[in-house]
């Protein structure tokens, strides 16, 4: 199975898209392998499914930000959307912030046209990404724009994100301690956060594995107020018994 997967990537490598019937032909299976395949390469952010086939995930479209954290374990924040993606329904209304993982989820969205969803950001960078998709009704939140990866924030963008209620929101954190809960890396970030929680009862913390622990600035709010947790699957065992010893909902993409 990994060698026939290495194949798929290799094909997409070169090709940039396959389809499913040539695979089976040319890696001597059957055409439901090769879908199972395509389902759980695209789970797992390796790819883009598309009707008969297989898209290879662009990587162009990220270097046009300079960021450096948009490009910080990659791989983990491509699963970690993918799974965040699995949550969200048709039609559903949510926010996403400005964190470079909520990023990936935009992008997500923008290369998956199954379900018509209304997105409101105060990132520059996911706004970019989803305007004019015709499955995607985009609002973006007003205000002074700041911060390394460009977001609207301050009291305006606070003001602006009070005035919506969604079904979910996504945000990313500077770090998850257990002892406090979610935490920021400045005041600003931690305001706008704070405000998204108030939009709805669902809100959805994407953290990488390297956000467990360590230091904090800003309190974003304790972790009885996360719906759900996603990270991936390097997450240290100390702190999924952690998380299962004091119930705090942490789901493994």
């Amino acid at each position: 199975m990994e060698e026939r997967r290495r194949k798929i990537l290799q094909e997409l490598d070169e090709r940039g898209k396959v389809r499913v019937n040539e695979l089976s032909a040319e890696l001597d299976c059957s055409e439901v392998t090769i879908r199972n395949d395509i389902k759980c390469m695209e789970r797992a952010g390796l790819l883009v499914r598309t009707h008969g086939g297989a898209l290879k995930i662009e990587e162009n479209p990220l270097k046009k930000y300079s960021s450096e954290s948009v490009y910080r374990n990659t791989d983990r924040k491509r699963s970690i959307a993918a799974c965040a993606y699995e949550f969200i329904e048709d039609r559903d209304t949510i926010i996403i912030d400005d964190a470079s993982t909520s990023f990936y989820l935009a992008l997500h969205i923008k290369q998956h046209p199954g379900k018509r969803i209304a997105v409101v950001t105060n990132s520059l960078m996911s706004g970019n990404e989803l305007a004019g998709l015709k499955h995607v009704e985009l609002y973006m939140v007003g205000g002074p724009v700041g911060g390394h990866l460009a977001a609207t924030m301050g009291d305006e963008a606070v003001t602006d994100i009070s005035r919506f209620h969604v079904d979910k929101a996504f945000i990313g954190v500077h770090s998850i301690n257990f002892d406090v809960g979610i935490t920021s890396i400045a005041t600003p970030q931690m305001q706008v956060k704070q405000a998204i929680l108030k939009t709805t009862d669902k809100v959805y913390v994407l953290a990488d594995s390297s956000k467990f622990g360590g230091g904090y600035l800003s309190v974003i709010s304790p972790l009885k107020g996360i719906y759900k947790i996603i990270t991936d699957n390097q997450v240290n065992k100390e702190y999924i018994r952690r998380a299962e010893k004091e119930q705090v909902p942490l789901v493994i993409a």
